[in-house]
C-alpha cells in the first residue's frame, strides 16, 4: 500500500471546510497509558501530530482558502494568526470597509464610525486609541492585533463622496444616492419623523435592514442632529396661456 502523502491532512481539512465531506467524529477518551507505553507509541509514529506540523497544515489550508476567496472573512483568532503569518496586514488609518469586515466580530456600525473619523482627518496612533474608540474588550483587541498596523500619514486620507445625512435629506436624494428601494426610502422618512437616527446600528434596527445592505451603506451616510424638515410635495406648474 502506498504511503499517505503529507498533503493528505490538508486536502481532508479543505474538503471538510468546503462542506464536501463530513467532519470526523470526536475521538474517544482513553485512560492515560504508562510512560513506557507512551514512549513506545511515539517512537513507532502512532502518537499525535506535533503542534508545529499541525499549525503548518492549518496555515496551508488558510493559504488555499485565501487563494480561492481573497475577500475571505476570518472566523476566529486562530485564522487571524494564520493570515498574519501569510503576510496579510490591515492598515488601520487607510483600511477599506471590506478590510475591516474581514476581522472576527467587527460590526458595520464600528466600521462606519472609523470611516467617518478617517474622512475627517483623524488618525489612530495605537491599539489603545482603537480599543477606546470602538469599546473593544481585551480579548477582542488581542484577537485583531496580529493583523493591525498603525501607520501615520502626513497627508489626509483620499477624498470620498460626502456622506448623505439621512436625518435631513429629501426622499429624492435617498433614492438617488443610496441602494434603497422606494418602499424602504418611504419607511426611512416615516421613521425619522418619530425621531432622528442615531447611527448605523439604529438605522438597521428600526428599518430591519439585512446585513449586506447595512454594509453597503458604510461610509455613505451620516446622522445629523438637526431638525428634520417636512418632505412637502412640489406644486405642479400652471400651464402657460398662448397669446392670440
Amino acid at each position: 500500500m502506498a504511503r499517505g502523502h503529507w498533503l493528505d491532512p490538508l486536502a481532508r481539512r479543505l474538503l471538510i471546510a468546503t462542506g464536501q465531506i463530513a467532519p470526523p467524529p470526536p475521538p474517544l477518551r482513553r485512560e492515560p497509558a504508562s510512560s513506557n507505553a507512551a514512549t513506545d507509541t511515539a517512537g513507532a509514529g502512532g502518537g499525535p501530530e506535533p503542534v508545529g506540523a499541525d499549525a503548518a497544515v492549518e496555515r496551508e489550508l488558510m493559504a488555499l482558502k485565501l487563494k480561492q476567496n481573497p475577500g475571505l472573512r476570518l472566523r476566529d483568532a486562530a485564522q487571524v494568526r494564520h493570515a498574519a503569518a501569510l503576510g496579510w496586514r490591515l492598515d488601520v488609518n487607510r483600511a477599506t470597509p471590506a478590510d475591516w469586515l474581514r476581522l472576527p466580530g467587527c460590526e458595520p456600525h464600528q466600521v462606519d464610525l472609523l470611516l467617518r473619523l478617517q474622512a475627517g482627518g483623524v488618525q489612530l496612533s495605537g491599539e489603545d486609541d482603537l480599543q477606546r474608540l470602538l469599546g473593544l474588550s481585551d480579548a477582542q483587541l488581542q484577537c485583531w492585533l496580529p493583523l493591525l498596523e498603525f501607520r501615520w500619514y502626513g497627508e489626509p486620507a483620499p477624498l470620498r463622496p460626502v456622506p448623505l445625512d439621512v436625518n435631513r435629506c429629501s426622499a429624492e436624494q435617498l433614492q438617488a444616492r443610496l441602494p434603497l428601494d422606494p418602499p424602504r426610502c418611504q419607511r426611512l422618512v416615516r421613521e425619522r419623523g418619530r425621531g432622528p437616527f442615531q447611527d448605523l446600528a439604529d438605522l438597521q434596527q428600526r428599518l430591519q435592514l439585512p446585513p449586506h445592505l447595512v454594509e453597503a451603506l458604510i461610509g455613505k451616510v451620516s446622522f445629523g442632529r438637526g431638525p428634520v424638515g417636512p418632505d412637502l410635495p412640489r406644486p405642479t406648474p400652471a400651464p402657460q396661456r398662448q397669446r392670440p
